[in-house]
C-alpha cells in the first residue's frame, strides 16, 4: 500500500473573499463561482438545521441537505432515479472480490483552486475511520478494509468481506463526500467557518455566505464536473425557520419560492387548498421510531435496579400499548402511515415483523397484555418514563405527536411519562451521551436499500451508540451486504427484522412522504422528491 504521504498536496491556494451585500450578516463570503450558465435567484425554506457541514461529523438530514450540494461523491444518482452511478469518477468497478476501483476524470478542481485527486477521496475515507465520531456516519463504512492510492486519478478500495452489494450505494451517502485534504484535519473535525472560508466545495454549488441555522446562499459552480447536470438557477438562498408557521406564511405569500422540511399535516392540508401555491409530495422513505438505551432506560444495565428480562418487559409493553394508527389520523393526517418494521414498506424484504408480535395482533394496542408482559417480569409498580422529544428538527407537529405517544402509554395505567424537549443541535450531542434514556429519532435515509435501515442501527458499533449488542444480528447484517443471490438476502433481511423485533433495540411506529410547498412559477420540484431522498438545488428553476 503506498502511504498518503507519498500523495499528499502540500500547496494551499490563496483564497479570495467576496462580500454579497444583501446576505452577509456574519457569515463569511468564499468566492464568487464564475458560472455563466446558470442566472436567477430561488430562495428555499427549511426547520431543518444544521448540526455540522463536516461530513465525518454529522449525520442527519439538515446537514446532508447542504453537503449533497456542495461537495463531489464519487457515486451520485440522477434526479428522478434512486440507482447510482460514477460522479466526480470516470468509472468505478469491482476489480475482484475485494476490491473496488474508482478512476476520476482527469483536471478536477476544488473551487479554491487546489488539485482534487485520489489522495483526497484517500484522505476522506481515512479520517471518517480515524475521527468515528458519534454523531458522523462512519458506521456505512462498517466493510472498509483500506483505501489504497495508484496515482493521481486511481483509488482501490480494499473491503473485507467480498462481493459488497452495497458499496457503491455507500459511496453515494453521507460517508461519501470528497474533502479537500489541505483544508480539512485528519483526526479532527474541521469547523463550519473554516470550510466556508476556504472555499473547499466541488460540487455543483459553493456557499459563498454562511450564518449557522439562518442564512446560507449558494452560488453555481462551473468547475463541477459531475453527473448531475450544471444548474438551472445561479443564485440559492438557503432561508433557516424556527417556527413552521412562518415558513408555511413566507411560501404563500411569496416571500420564498419553496418550503421542504418540515411543515405541520395541517399546514400542507392548508396549503393544498391554496391556488398560489404546489404541494409536492415524492416517495416516502422517512421512518419515525422510539430508541431505548439500553443503559439507562428503566433496569437498564447501568441502572440501581439493572435487570435485563425487566427492561425487555418494559419495552414490550411500550409496544403493546402504541397506537399507530391514531397517531398516523390525528397528528399526520395521513401523511404518514403505521409502519409496523424496521424497513419501511415498499423495500426489497419489508416485512410487518412487530405487528404479530406486540400490541392486539393486527396492529392495534392491548393494555391488557402490556400489564401481562410486565407482572410476568415482576413488575407491579407504576415504572416512570423519562421520555425525550425534538421539537425543531422533525417539526413542531412532534409536540403533539409524543403528547399522544404519552396519553397512550399513562392511559393504561403502567407508566408515568416524565415528557421533555430540546432543540436540536443539543439534542443530537445528548443523546449519543446517555443523557437520554429513551427519546424520538427520525430516519431519512441514505440509499434507497434495506440495509440502510439495518446496519447503521443494529450492529453492535451503531450509528445509535443504544449499548445494543447481538453477535447473531451482527453476523447476519454483514452476510446480507455481501449475499449475490437476491432471494436469499431477501430472506436475510426478514430474519434481521424478526430478530430486532423481539430484542426491541428500537420501536418504529411511522413512515411519511417527502413534501415541499413552492410558487406557481418554481420548476424541477419533483424532479427532486425521488427516491434517492436527495433534495437537488441544481434542478430548481423559475
Amino acid at each position: 500500500m503506498t502511504s498518503v504521504s507519498t500523495f499528499r498536496k502540500r500547496t494551499l491556494a490563496a483564497l479570495g473573499g467576496t462580500a454579497i451585500a444583501a446576505l452577509v450578516l456574519s457569515g463569511c463570503a468564499a468566492g464568487d463561482s464564475g458560472n455563466s450558465g446558470a442566472s436567477g435567484t430561488i430562495t428555499v425554506g427549511t426547520t431543518d438545521k444544521v448540526t455540522l457541514l463536516d461530513p465525518a461529523g454529522s449525520y442527519d438530514n439538515g446537514s446532508f441537505f447542504i453537503m449533497n450540494n456542495v461537495f463531489p461523491f464519487l457515486m451520485n444518482s440522477n434526479p428522478g432515479s434512486s440507482d447510482v452511478h460514477p460522479d466526480i469518477a470516470e468509472s468505478a468497478e469491482f476489480t475482484s472480490p475485494t476490491e473496488y476501483t474508482v478512476v476520476l476524470k482527469p483536471g478536477l478542481k476544488w473551487a479554491n483552486g487546489n488539485d482534487l485527486t485520489a489522495s483526497d477521496v484517500k484522505f476522506s475515507f481515512d479520517r471518517q475511520v480515524a475521527i468515528a465520531a458519534d454523531n458522523g456516519p462512519s458506521s456505512l463504512l462498517y466493510n472498509l478494509d483500506s483505501t489504497e492510492v495508484k496515482d493521481d486519478l486511481t483509488v482501490v478500495f480494499h473491503l473485507k468481506a467480498a462481493n459488497d452489494q452495497i458499496w457503491p450505494q455507500i459511496l453515494s451517502s453521507p460517508a461519501g463526500p470528497i474533502v479537500d485534504e489541505d483544508v480539512f484535519a485528519a483526526d479532527a473535525l474541521t469547523t463550519d467557518q473554516e470550510i466556508v472560508d476556504a472555499n473547499a466545495f466541488a460540487g455543483p454549488y459553493i456557499i459563498s455566505s454562511y450564518k449557522f441555522n439562518e442564512l446560507v446562499q449558494f452560488k453555481a459552480y462551473d468547475g463541477y464536473q459531475g453527473l448531475l447536470e450544471p444548474p438551472k438557477t445561479e443564485t440559492v438562498n438557503l432561508k433557516y425557520y424556527a417556527d413552521q408557521s412562518n415558513m408555511k406564511l413566507d411560501v404563500q405569500e411569496g416571500n420564498i419560492d419553496v418550503a421542504t422540511r418540515s411543515l405541520s399535516a395541517t399546514d400542507i392540508e392548508s396549503l393544498e387548498a391554496n391556488s398560489n401555491v404546489t404541494v409536492h409530495k415524492g416517495p416516502g422513505g422517512e421512518i419515525r421510531y422510539i430508541v431505548f438505551n439500553f443503559d439507562t432506560m428503566p433496569f437498564g444495565a447501568t441502572t440501581a435496579e439493572a435487570d435485563a428480562a425487566k427492561a425487555l418487559a418494559v419495552r414490550q409493553a411500550i409496544a403493546d400499548l402504541i397506537d399507530r394508527d391514531a397517531i398516523a389520523e390525528q397528528v399526520y393526517k395521513g401523511t404518514y402511515l403505521p409502519l409496523y418494521s424496521y424497513v419501511p414498506a415498499g423495500l426489497t424484504g419489508a416485512t410487518e415483523a412487530l405487528k404479530g408480535l406486540y400490541g392486539d395482533g393486527s396492529g392495534g394496542p392491548d393494555a391488557d397484555k402490556a400489564k401481562a408482559t410486565l407482572e410476568a417480569a415482576g413488575i407491579t409498580d407504576v415504572v416512570t418514563l423519562h421520555l425525550q422529544y425534538n421539537p425543531d428538527h422533525y417539526g413542531a407537529s412532534s409536540g403533539d405527536e409524543y403528547a399522544l405517544i404519552k396519553s397512550q402509554l399513562e392511559a393504561s395505567g403502567l407508566f408515568t411519562v416524565d415528557l421533555q424537549s430540546t432543540e436540536w443541535v443539543q439534542y443530537a450531542k445528548d443523546r449519543s451521551a446517555d443523557v437520554y434514556p429513551i427519546y424520538q429519532l427520525g430516519w431519512f435515509p441514505d440509499y434507497s436499500d434495506a440495509d440502510n435501515y439495518l446496519s447503521p442501527f443494529f450492529q453492535t458499533d451503531n450509528f445509535l451508540v443504544n449499548h445494543f449488542s447481538d453477535a447473531e444480528i451482527d453476523a447476519l447484517i454483514q452476510a446480507q451486504a455481501v449475499e449475490g443471490d437476491p432471494g436469499t438476502r431477501e430472506s436475510q433481511i426478514e430474519e434481521i427484522q424478526a430478530k430486532v423485533a423481539a430484542h426491541l433495540s428500537t420501536l418504529p411506529f411511522l413512515q411519511g412522504a417527502q413534501v415541499a410547498v413552492s410558487g406557481k412559477d418554481v420548476k424541477g420540484v419533483d424532479e427532486t422528491l425521488d427516491a434517492s431522498f436527495k433534495f437537488r438545488f441544481n434542478v430548481l428553476s423559475k
